[in-house]
């Protein structure tokens, strides 16, 4: 019986969840499939087409009648649910903020977040930007937190050197809190950067 694409790319993600992204290559999705090397390659080409299919299948599964209505609501929810994805495959942050993906869930994601962002009144061009810092902002604080799993960074508390004040004041806060702490931090002030700009432009949420 022939293996599909599907199948592919499944046993990729089972290898990426299992040994890392390192560890992902040609010859291991075709051992663990039990099948030739050129058999993968008829599937999926080469290892960049491979890593792209892997990508867009991290974000596969976006339920958009469960969403909220209201657009701030609605962008919080799209931001969770990308992370939440990302995180539930071992290094899939590092594995998405390395590829341009053109592929359907990807794009369903950026259209859901895009017309989110229009249907509550901004410019086409500040939705699509606001959908790129909100993306580079799950991709960045998930990539940090997945390559510290499994040791977590030392929490300072105190900083004595005089040649950086400020860091002194604030270093009980610079490397506290949890790292869902921080993500919801910066959320917030996307939103409320957003809320801001929609004011400004006299604009009326949906």
């Amino acid at each position: 019986m022939g293996i599909s694409r599907a199948a592919v790319v499944d046993a990729a993600l089972e290898v990426l969840d299992e040994q890392g992204l390192d560890m992902v290559t040609m010859r291991a999705v075709a051992d663990r499939l039990r099948v030739q090397h050129n058999t993968v390659r008829w599937h999926v080409d080469n290892k960049h087409r491979l890593l792209v299919l892997m990508s867009d299948a991290v974000l596969a599964g976006l339920d958009v009648t469960t969403l909220p209505r209201r657009w701030e609501d609605r962008v919080r929810a799209l931001a969770r649910w990308c992370r939440g994805a990302i995180l539930a495959r071992r290094d899939a942050a590092r594995l998405l903020a390395g590829l341009s993906t053109t592929e359907a869930n990807t794009y369903r994601f950026a259209d859901t977040m895009i017309q989110t962002l229009l249907d509550a009144g901004f410019s086409p061009r500040t939705a699509a930007w606001a959908n790129w810092t909100i993306f580079y902002l799950v991709l960045g604080i998930t990539q940090e937190q997945q390559a510290h799993a499994a040791e977590p960074p030392e929490r300072v508390t105190e900083f004595d050197d005089p040649d950086y004040p400020a860091l002194r004041e604030a270093a009980a806060h610079v490397t506290a809190g949890s790292y869902e702490e921080r993500f919801e931090f910066a959320l917030n002030m996307q939103v409320v950067a957003l809320r801001a700009e929609l004011d400004r432009a006299g604009g009326v949420p949906a």
